[in-house]
């Protein structure tokens, strides 16, 4: 559990602190799991988790589910990020390859292979459900709240452990292994590999065909919408809604965060920035009830800030612009 957790924040930390385009950390993180696999198999010759049964063994499995969690979690954010999906659209990416996972299993593929494709699919599968149940209706949730999403997680955790302790439905015995490898079939794994490069590729393009449709321009065009609409709004009027002390915090973060770029400090700006989406986003069930006209306006200036920081090659000049435009909102 705290190898998931540290994987987990291991990604997290990279994007938000450090400003790493998720394209990086994902391939990163690939690369280090093809190692920790390759080293694993090249001194144990074996990577089914039914055979860690030795000290090197358990190190080379924690290993594994720490860098899975984090290429779990980088690939996730990478996909929303490219797709531009709502939450209840996003589970159905990490479900479907599951399924089909399940399904080359069934015919014949790799068990340690499907098995381990599967793992890693979990992380950006939980992840999705828990934003699904999680956010606003207005959003694309199921408006559940993060505390009742985090109750149904640890409840649905415990019935199944509760499950898993009374049937032992999970417990193996070496016989049974041992039958299920001598019943494998190399010939049939081999055609299974490139049903599992059809399914990857298939993917790809899937990924690539939602990148290219209209939800990058439509977000542009919300955000110009919300420039235009909110023109006529003076920064009075665009903050007048709001708590001053919160319109204080979010103005002192972003000023802040323009001060390190002025100073040429990108990796700091970009880290800075990310204080103030997490301060806006714990604040929209507040906020945007009060005046949704004046909270689309800042919502999409700090998107854009977001972006322009965020870019792989950030543009300095894009990023003062979007700074300088919020911080004329915000007063």
């Amino acid at each position: 559990m705290r190898a998931s957790w540290a994987g987990t924040l291991c990604a997290d930390l990279l994007t938000d602190s450090q400003g790493v385009p998720l394209v990086v950390s994902s391939s990163v993180f690939t690369l280090v799991l093809t190692t920790v696999f390759g080293i694993w198999y090249a001194r144990e010759r074996t990577l089914s988790i039914h055979s860690i049964v030795t000290r090197p063994r358990e190190l080379f499995y924690w290993l594994a589910v720490l860098v899975t969690f984090a290429l779990g979690t980088a690939t996730g954010d990478w996909t929303l990020e490219l797709t531009g999906w709502t939450p209840g659209v996003s589970v159905l990416l990490p479900l479907g390859l599951i399924a089909s996972i399940v399904l080359a299993w069934r015919l014949g593929a790799s068990t340690v292979l499907s098995f381990w494709l599967a793992y890693i699919l979990t992380r950006p599968l939980g992840a999705n459900l828990g934003d699904w149940f999680a956010s606003p209706r207005g959003d694309g949730g199921l408006g559940l709240g993060t505390a009742v999403t985090s109750v149904l997680f640890l409840a649905a955790i415990l019935a199944t452990v509760l499950h898993l302790t009374r049937s032992r439905a999970d417990v193996i015995d070496s016989r049974s292994e041992d039958r299920a490898l001598r019943a494998a079939d190399p010939s049939r794994e081999r055609i299974m590999l490139g049903y599992y490069a059809v399914v990857a590729l298939a993917t790809a393009g899937l990924l690539v065909w939602a990148h290219q449709q209209p939800h990058a321009a439509a977000a542009s065009e919300e955000g110009d919408s919300a420039g235009a609409a909110a023109a006529p709004l003076t920064p009075e009027q665009a903050t007048a809604s709001f708590p001053a002390a919160e319109v204080a915090k979010f103005r002192t973060v972003a000023a802040d965060t323009l001060a390190r770029l002025d100073s040429g400090d990108q990796a700091g700006a970009t880290a800075r920035i990310a204080d103030l989406e997490k301060a806006w986003d714990d604040d929209q069930a507040t906020l945007q009830p009060r005046n949704q006209q004046a909270w689309t306006l800042l919502d999409g200036q700090i998107d854009q800030a977001l972006k322009a920081l965020r870019a792989s090659k950030p543009d300095r000049a894009t990023e003062v612009k979007a700074l300088d435009t919020l911080l004329a909102s915000l007063g």
